[in-house]
């Protein structure tokens, strides 16, 4: 039996009286996105770093990067789903990654994962399939030393994040932003 929302007028079931506040909660989510995205914010919710809001910075401290991945990788997350619906040309979301290596650092890609600077980084070695068993290539292992104009990304996060030991180093050029943390989790 349902109880009156509104005594003496009419019932509504418990579902009904649900659907309100979720709907008022997904308004005010959506809402709070976009001021967040024009005022500086972005909202991680994924594993690649701890979910929370991260804000635009210019300082030498900021050592995560927003960027939208190039093709072939665009095409490649987009076709498996590794991204939500977002402003990329690609239309899904540009990707947020702690940068591990900046120019001059050596890199090491192996079975092991990726060292820079002889520092093996947590969680990086390279899967060879994603999380729906698919086969996902690796970046050709070897040393590297970075190159001016470029930077390895990484998530140390979670070991299943899309990241340079699939794709390489990026070029800075297509960095959107630089981020720092703001209230994570």
């Amino acid at each position: 039996m349902t109880k009156p929302w509104i005594p003496g007028r009419f019932e509504l079931s418990r579902a009904s009286r649900l659907k309100a506040p979720a709907l008022a909660l997904a308004v005010t989510s959506v809402a709070a996105f976009g001021l967040c995205a024009g005022g500086g914010l972005r909202f991680n919710s994924t594993g690649s770093l701890p979910i929370g809001l991260y804000r635009v910075s210019t300082g030498a401290d900021a050592t995560l990067a927003e960027f939208c991945p190039p093709e072939p990788l665009s095409l490649l997350s987009v076709v498996r789903q590794y991204r939500n619906r977002g402003d990329c040309p690609d239309g899904d979301n540009p990707l947020m990654k702690p940068i591990v290596a900046r120019p001059g650092d050596v890199v090491v890609l192996s079975e092991s994962g990726l060292k820079v600077n002889g520092k093996l980084l947590g969680n990086t070695a390279p899967r060879p399939q994603d999380s729906k068993a698919r086969p996902l290539p690796h970046y050709p292992f070897g040393t590297y030393r970075v190159s001016a104009g470029t930077v390895w990304v990484a998530s140390s996060y979670h070991p299943l994040s899309f990241d340079s030991r699939y794709f390489g180093p990026i070029p800075t050029s297509i960095i959107r932003h630089r981020l720092k943390p703001f209230l994570t989790l």
